[in-house]
């Protein structure tokens, strides 16, 4: 169901589903969590990329996951849920930079996959995003709270209550996507090249503080960044940086 590999200091993790369209189910969430702990927690690893095998990055639940759905229980539901939540906020808070190669289709789940990382790299024409839940009676609730953070609640209103699907030119347009590239794979291997060249601790830091001060008021969120300034002067990679730089 998935593919891992290590290429010059990036993970690659490609969905391995192509005859479903790299489709969510229980088993895959649980192979992806694991894949990003692997490379979180692998210091050979810099960044990492999520990609789909095929002509699809991810289109969403299967059809067998989403009658499961419909047929458990309230306990059930709850638990499943959570394992889908976990998935997002491991690739969401993930210490090392992700990047999303999104060659074909990103629907609902599999938008919300997409937009949980850092970088999202799309074909203009042949990538295509959208929330189609509304369609199907369904909610895009735990995927709501990345797009909101990612776009805007406006943006966001007008992707989660139509169900529109647009493409990788459109999404680009709404913030939504990062890069537009007619090779997105080979592309996403030079932006995690130029993220490898970057300090690791620093990447590490900066991931977090946005994270963080976009919920703190002025004040709090100042007082933070004074410290993180302070801690940041007191790496390695700061003190080598500022050598190598000065003796350039």
């Amino acid at each position: 169901m998935i593919n891992y590999e290590i290429r010059n200091r990036t993970a690659i993790i490609t969905l391995n589903r192509p005859e479903k369209r790299n489709a969510l189910n229980s088993e895959l969430v649980t192979l992806i969590k694991e894949k990003i702990s692997d490379a979180e927690g692998d210091d050979s690893v810099k960044s990492i990329i999520l990609t789909g095998e095929g002509k699809a990055f991810c289109a969403g639940a299967d059809l067998e996951y989403l009658n499961q759905i419909r047929n458990n229980s309230v306990i059930e539901n709850e638990k499943d849920s959570q394992s889908l939540a976990e998935m997002y906020l491991k690739i969401y808070k993930c210490s090392k930079p992700t990047i999303a190669s999104v060659n074909g289709a990103a629907i609902a789940g599999g938008c919300g996959l997409a937009s949980v990382c850092d970088f999202i790299i799309a074909n203009p024409l042949e990538s295509k995003f959208g929330y189609s839940e509304v369609k199907i009676g369904f909610v895009p609730a735990i995927v709501s709270i990345f797009l909101i953070k990612r776009i805007g609640e406006g943006k966001a209103k007008q992707l989660m209550l139509t169900g529109d699907i647009i493409d990788g030119k459109s999404a680009y347009e709404i913030g939504l996507v990062n890069y537009l590239s007619e090779n997105v794979f080979d592309d996403a291997l030079k932006l995690a090249e130029k993220l490898n060249s970057n300090s690791s601790e620093s990447i590490m830091m900066t991931k977090q503080l946005i994270h963080l001060i976009s919920t703190m008021n002025v004040e709090d969120a100042v007082n933070y960044c004074l410290r993180i300034n302070v801690l940041s002067r007191s790496t390695k990679d700061f003190e080598e940086g500022i050598n190598k730089f000065l003796n350039k």
